[in-house]
């Protein structure tokens, strides 16, 4: 069924809701007398109320209903919790849970006259909204309840185990791990983020769903949390266990800035000491993909003893494509897998839907090319050269050294066509009523100030409150503050503005909760699929408002791309890189396809059609779309692209017989690459089966010991390894003077002196012989790029190791100073004080000893690996440079084969039907042979692959099983060749015209000659040539007896050149006024053309004669015939009399 095109963005944002709290009884059911059911509904109460009547098939009566907002004079919404907390505060009974369940009923022994009261009450005032310490009961969601099962299998059987919630933003995260933490009867639990703002999410469903009636304590110093009543500081929570005498429970929030900045961890601040000292049940590492990921970090996490970790991430490409997590220590919910529940919901006992409340993503994705027209015509300007213009968002919205835009009337023109535009987000004023507040995502700082200044100044945006949400990025503690800062001045503007615009460059994407938020535009050119969704998904969060008496929930958030290849290859990653069956490019089209289809039901796509109407996508098309560049590609470099191959690396390890087909086909530019294709070669250059390179341990082991072994692994491992036992001399501390912290950090200092010295002698005396020596060995295998890119990475390493090993002497250091510090005041007896500093001399020896013996550790093992990379890279290199200069020679050949493909699409094909799979039914054998150099039979087994028989010494085939093997074939890859075929065939009907002076290209610029004799003269030449014969030949297409011919066509040109000048003669137009009936006569009275051979017949008759659907030439003297063999014998005036008799004695 055909996509329907839209004019205008059909963006419904908000739909109508009547928030009611209802209350009815169950008279006939003894059990229930003196109870009220209370509840909250969105629908008509009458309706809510005969559902669950229905399904639990009793009688009931509704006692009365209530708008559920406050009566304040603003409309405030409550829901029907907030109301059952406050009848729980005020001592009303409510229903206990049946055994097995863990939702409490919304039952009440109450009056339904008394109810009724206390809920004009609680509106009148507010009553008592639900405070820090009313808990709400819950029940986890089926999805919640199976993450918690299989994180609690998993931590059964793997203590030090790590696990991962992959779900996405709106999950209940935070529920859903002190969920766990209960089930797991787990005492002391921490929880480390990038984003301290997150703390309040944490507190508040601390507060909502556990408070300190669950046994645990909320335990924090996070300046986003601290000081509210259920915080305790961690002296706060040690007060609580003694007062108590007893272990009590904990959960405990630490930023990881804090964390890295505590000297217990690696920093300088004495703080976070108790987090060093615990041993906690679990570490919970919230939002996961950020900022978790350097070596300072891994000290940190690496002093924190625990025996479970915990992963929270809504967008963890790099840790699923990496395979960080097996998929027993993974958890995954997905948007589709949310809005699937959505749309499945269904309730035995009446309950509402859960999923209710959360909005349908939509994305719209539009072509900038109308927009940026003039740039696509006039091209971009580089070092003097006009370059064909690439559109590029972060480029359009560049600013200069001054803050102004580059292309600063391309972006009024973008702005001004976002209002006006029919099919653009913000083109009328009810569309911009849907769009009240919006978040806009761009690239650089000075890009989004250099828009915030123009769209205060434009006539319609002007009208908009624009915030711009955006730091420098100097620091993290900056972006922070800028964050905090933004979302505060987000809040009020909209608080106080009918309609605002937010412009970030990153900060408001993650962590933080704007509601009012209905889309995102994606301004910025950004290729991370996990920042493009955390971006996205700002604009999912539920919101529900009142407008007067009116009360209104959003139903529908909203994307608007304007880069529609990245948009859609983003949609695809986000589709298939959260799944393990697919990620990391794995999995077959079919299942990838399956992936789009079920995130389409929920997440629509809508785009530009080749007319640029606004159609939703199937998932056909969102994989198409971004084919069509590599497509559109192809055919304009006449099918002699790489991405009609694949599989290349397949010929490594394939049977001689694949070498020798592809050696047959001529090849693009002649060299001698394919000379080294050999049965050995996959084996000579340790080609995996992956097709990549990958050399074994042993030989990289071998060979670097025995390039470098005694000089430099012995001689100059044995001198660093003295420098490095000097390092820690500087701490000998005396058992009878306190080492004071300026006395340790004057120690400190010189260590890292000393270390930095080591790093720098090891630079010199380990990585620059290493490399000396490399160079004198491989010679110019070892490039200076490859060799200055070693050398940093050889001494990154080694600095980060080293820099680790000082990190956490350190930490050693100062805590034992801080150690010995606090017991020193405790002390009484000379005897005390003097076994407390002994202790503490032992403690720094053996931190010495530590540092010591790891830094001559690293040195030795930085020795070793520097060694073994050096080798692994140059030999690594050799054999890829090989591996490719085989490939290089491979694809030559291939692209000499598909160069001609246009030549038979233009010759044997007569729809869009032809694929890759029917390719070799269309053409003839004995033709394929002569054009391409093999046989259809040879192409085949490219394309399909095949058994085989290995053969012996003398080149026969040993015919047994044993000796059976199967070739995979798919050396093109079909999805694109498709692809390019269609574009051709819609080329080749778009320029058919010949008579169409619009045309200013014709079908042949797309199809390479295929041989010398096969040079099609452009069309330029031939019309010069025309009017060359017209000067020469005055009135000779005025003449309808005149007759021309080609008698060696190539493409048929010439002769559609005459037949046009024919057509248009006044004269011939005078003779012939239909126009049907003159082109007959052209055609069997006036034009004759030969072809020399079937391929080129076909191609000129085509195109002479294809120039329309409608008009029917009955007669034409197009023919077959290769002229230049009779014109060397000298018969050619013979042979021109046999085949066309009516010209003889002309």
């Amino acid at each position: 069924m055909a996509a329907q095109a839209m004019r205008t963005p059909h963006i419904n944002t908000f739909k109508e809701v009547i928030p009611v709290i209802y209350c009815y009884t169950t008279p006939g059911v003894p059990a229930h007398n003196g109870w009220c059911k209370i509840g909250e509904t969105e629908q008509s109460p009458e309706a809510r109320v005969a559902q669950q009547a229905q399904t639990i098939n009793v009688e009931t009566k509704l006692e009365w209903t209530k708008n559920a907002i406050f009566d304040d004079g603003k409309g405030t919404p409550f829901h029907d919790r907030d109301f059952h907390a406050y009848l729980t505060r005020n001592g009303i009974e409510r229903m206990k849970p049946k055994k097995g369940d863990k939702k409490a009923p919304e039952w009440f022994r109450i009056t339904p006259k008394t109810a009724k009261q206390m809920l004009n009450d609680f509106r009148d005032n507010k009553g008592l909204l639900p405070s820090e310490t009313t808990v709400i009961p819950y029940v986890l969601r089926a999805e919640q309840q199976a993450a918690v099962v299989k994180a609690k299998d998993y931590f059964a059987t793997h203590e030090g185990g790590q696990f991962l919630f992959n779900c996405k933003p709106r999950f209940g995260k935070t529920l859903t791990v002190y969920d766990l933490c209960k089930q797991m009867n787990l005492v002391k639990v921490l929880i480390v983020t990038n984003r301290p703002a997150i703390a309040n999410s944490w507190y508040e469903d601390y507060c909502k769903f556990l408070g300190e009636e669950s046994g645990y304590y909320f335990v924090s110093e996070a300046s986003g949390v601290k000081g509210n009543p259920l915080v305790l500081s961690r002296s706060g929570f040690l007060n609580k266990m003694i007062e108590q005498k007893k272990e009590l429970k904990c959960i405990e929030f630490v930023s990881l800035q804090d964390l890295k900045g505590s000297k217990y961890f690696g920093g300088g601040f004495d703080k976070l000491k108790e987090v060093a000292d615990m041993n906690w049940d679990i570490l919970v590492v919230d939002e996961a993909h950020e900022g978790v990921d350097t070596y300072k970090t891994d000290v940190a996490f690496d002093r924190i003893h625990r025996k479970y970790t915990l992963h929270l991430s809504g967008t963890p490409f790099k840790s699923i494509a990496k395979q960080t997590f097996s998929e027993d220590a993974m958890y995954s919910w997905t948007y589709a897998d949310e809005q699937k529940a959505k749309a499945e919901w269904h309730s035995d006992d009446g309950s509402p839907n859960p999923y209710a409340d959360l909005p349908q993503l939509n994305m719209y994705t539009y072509q900038m090319s109308d927009i940026v027209k003039d740039q696509l015509e006039q091209g971009i300007e580089i070092n003097g050269e006009t370059e064909e213009y690439a559109f590029d968002l972060n480029e359009f919205f560049a600013t200069d050294n001054r803050g102004y835009f580059v292309h600063n009337d391309a972006v009024n023109k973008f702005l001004d066509t976002l209002v006006t535009g029919k099919k653009y987000p913000f083109s009328t004023p009810e569309l911009r009523n849907e769009l009240k507040h919006t978040l806009w995502f761009l690239d650089r700082v000075d890009s989004a100030r250099a828009l915030e200044r123009k769209l205060k100044k434009h006539p319609v945006f002007g009208k908009y409150e624009i915030v711009l949400a955006a730091g420098d990025g100097r620091s993290e503690e900056e972006d922070e503050r800028v964050k905090d800062s933004a979302f505060k001045r987000v809040k009020e503007a909209i608080k106080n503005h009918d309609k605002t615009i937010t412009l970030t460059v990153g900060q408001l994407t993650t962590g933080v909760t704007i509601p009012e938020w209905t889309a995102v535009l994606m301004l910025s050119n950004v290729r991370s699929p996990a920042l493009y969704m955390q971006a996205a998904f700002r604009a999912q969060n539920p919101c529900r408002f009142h407008s007067g008496l009116k009360f209104y929930r959003k139903k529908n958030a909203y994307v608007f791309d304007f880069d529609p290849a990245r948009t859609l290859i983003t949609y695809e990653q986000f589709a298939n890189d959260l799944s393990t069956d697919t990620a990391a490019g794995h999995g077959n089209t079919k299942t990838r396809e399956q992936h789009i289809k079920e995130l389409l039901n929920f997440f629509p796509v809508i785009g530009e059609d080749d007319q640029g109407e606004m159609v939703a996508l199937d998932a056909t098309k969102v994989l198409s779309i971004p084919r069509k560049i590599k497509s559109t590609e192809v055919v304009n470099r006449g099918f002699m692209s790489n991405y009609l191959f694949q599989n290349i690396s397949n010929v490594f390890g394939a049977p001689q017989e694949v070498v020798d087909i592809i050696s047959q086909m001529t090849p693009v530019k002649e060299d001698e690459a394919l000379n080294q294709l050999t049965e050995d070669t996959k084996e000579q250059l340790d080609i995996n089966d992956h097709g990549e390179v990958d050399i074994p341990e042993d030989t990289i082991h071998n060979e670097a010991e025995d390039l470098f072994g005694k000089k430099i692994y012995k001689d100059t491992g044995e001198t660093l390894q003295q420098e490095a036992s000097k390092i820690a001399d500087v701490f000998e501390p005396s058992s009878s003077t306190d080492t004071t912290d300026e006395d340790t950090a004057k120690a400190q200092e010189e260590v890292k002196k000393k270390v930095e010295d080591l790093k720098a002698k090891f630079a010199e005396q380990a990585t620059k012989q290493i490399l000396d020596q490399a160079q004198d060995a491989y010679q110019g295998d070892l490039s200076k790029q490859t060799r200055n890119s070693l050398e940093k990475h050889i001494n990154d390493r080694i600095g980060e190791q080293l820099d680790k090993a000082v990190d956490n002497h350190r930490i050693d250091v100062s805590r034992a100073q801080s150690e010995r510090d606090e017991k020193l005041k405790e002390m009484e007896t000379p005897e005390e004080e003097k076994k407390v500093r002994d202790d503490y001399q032992e403690k720094i020896k053996q931190a010495n000893q530590n540092l010591q013996k790891t830094v001559t550790k690293e040195i030795q093992n930085g020795l070793t690996e520097a060694g073994q990379t050096v080798v692994e890279r140059v030999e690594t290199d050799k054999k890829n440079k090989q591996k490719q200069t085989i490939e290089g020679g491979v694809r030559d050949h291939l692209r000499g084969f598909s160069r001609t493909i246009p030549s038979f699409l233009m010759a044997y094909g007569t729809d869009n039907t032809i694929t890759l799979a029917n390719f070799d039914k269309i053409v003839p054998e004995g033709v394929f042979k002569d054009v391409t150099s093999i046989t259809l039979k040879q192409f085949r087994f490219l394309r399909d692959g095949g058994d085989y028989y290995q053969k012996d010494d003398k080149g026969h085939e040993i015919r047994d099983e044993a000796h059976k093997k199967h070739y995979e074939g798919h050396l093109f890859d079909e999805v694109v060749f498709n692809d390019s075929v269609k574009e051709f065939m819609n080329k080749k009907k778009q320029l058919a015209n010949y008579f169409d002076e619009k045309n200013t290209e014709d079908i042949f610029n797309y199809i390479p000659p295929q041989q010398t004799n096969q040079i099609f003269t452009p069309k330029k030449v031939v019309k010069h040539m025309v009017d060359l014969l017209e000067k020469e030949n005055p009135g000779c297409f005025d003449d309808d007896a005149k007759t021309f011919a080609d008698l060696y066509m190539k493409s048929g040109m010439f002769i559609t050149e005459i037949v046009k000048r024919l057509y248009n003669s006044p004269r011939m137009k005078q003779l012939y006024p239909d126009k049907e009936k003159r082109l007959n006569h052209i055609f069997a009275k006036q034009v004759y053309g030969l072809a020399p051979t079937e391929i080129i017949y076909r191609i000129c008759k085509n195109y002479i004669l294809g120039f329309s659907d409608t008009i029917s030439i009955k007669e034409h003297h197009i023919r077959l015939c290769d002229s230049l063999v009779y014109a060397q014998k000298g018969t050619l005036d013979m042979k021109l009399e046999e085949m066309f008799p009516k010209l003889k004695g002309e």
